[in-house]
């Protein structure tokens, strides 16, 4: 079966196809720069630019693939959390096609989906496991019994971790999205160099980083010529930590012995080095999807659809609404 992936939940429009669990395509365009001018993303802007973007990458992932709109038996598409208006978008656009075509509609939760980045990237990985799922818009851990069963065992209490760095990038004149420039300045930076908080981090397994972002702007204030290297070094240091021992302590509470860190974050470079290195000297195995699986992607949604389809028999009826505020 050829399954169509549709993922509109924020600021990127994307497109998959899956024979299967094979990936024919998987094409996401990135709002990015569209953005930048206002340092976050606009709902409005959003919406608009998925209904302009998303017809045409329709088309061109079925030309990618060499396959028509008639050989496609599925249609999954991103149902919530997100950006009312970019869900409504592409829930529109999914529901006529599946209409057109006389094909089965699946709904799918994006934060669900992000857990089938992991199975695409690792099918032998399977559960139980843990999720960490770290992005722009949320930061949650949550326990994977199996496919389909899901347990959030800790979440954000304020920002996420995601949101947190876009704000400190701000802070210090860096355009939005700011992760992957905060990652590269880090580099170059010393982690110790400021003394940072680690907000919580002795604490439950619930987040908080509203806490960070102030004292980096009461630091600021004090220290106005602290190299924007060690800034981000050691910002990143304080966020990196307090996943990273979460996470830890959350697989012991637990006691399952391998985590899949995904979202947005999950590319984060010194996330990556740290996590497994700590998570192997207590014994457990860390698994990141590569980096193009760990942004809003339509190829974990389609492949969560396709799970639903088939393993639970579940479909979608026409009349699927948007659920903006939705959880697992």
């Amino acid at each position: 079966m050829i399954v169509l992936g549709i993922e509109t939940s924020c600021d990127e429009s994307s497109v998959a196809l899956l024979r299967g669990e094979e990936v024919l395509v998987n094409l996401v365009y990135s709002q990015a720069g569209l953005h930048a001018r206002y340092g976050g993303v606009v709902p409005e802007v959003a919406s608009r630019d998925h209904l302009r973007k998303l017809p045409p990458l329709v088309e061109e992932a079925l030309r990618g693939a060499g396959v028509g709109f008639g050989d496609v038996g599925l249609v999954g598409v991103t149902q919530g959390p997100g950006l009312v208006g970019s869900l409504l978008v592409g829930l529109s656009y999914a529901k006529g096609l599946a209409m057109a075509l006389d094909v089965p509609l699946v709904g799918v939760n994006h934060l669900e989906a992000h857990i089938f980045a992991h199975r695409l990237a690792h099918p032998g990985a399977e559960p139980p496991l843990l999720a960490l799922i770290v992005s722009g818009g949320h930061t949650s851990l949550v326990h994977v019994r199996d496919w389909g069963r899901y347990r959030e065992v800790g979440t954000t209490r304020d920002d996420a971790a995601g949101e947190a760095l876009d704000k400190f990038g701000r802070l210090i004149g860096l355009s939005y999205p700011a992760g992957p420039a905060i990652d590269g300045l880090a580099e170059e930076g010393d982690p110790k160099a400021v003394p940072f908080p680690r907000p919580m981090i002795d604490s439950g397994l619930d987040f908080s980083f509203a806490g960070l972002k102030t004292a980096a702007v009461y630091w600021l204030r004090d220290h106005p010529h602290t190299r924007p290297e060690d800034l981000c070094a050691s910002f990143l240091e304080a966020v990196v930590d307090v996943l990273s021992e979460k996470a830890l302590r959350a697989a012991k509470v637990l006691e399952v012995r391998r985590m899949a860190v995904v979202g947005g974050v999950a590319a984060n470079r010194r996330l990556r080095e740290v996590l497994p290195a700590r998570a192997a000297e207590r014994g457990l195995e860390v698994h990141f999807p590569p980096a193009g699986l760990c942004t809003d992607n339509a190829a974990m949604v389609a492949a969560c659809a396709l799970f639903h389809y088939q393993e639970l028999g579940r479909g979608s009826p026409l009349e699927l609404p948007a659920i903006p505020d939705a959880g697992l």
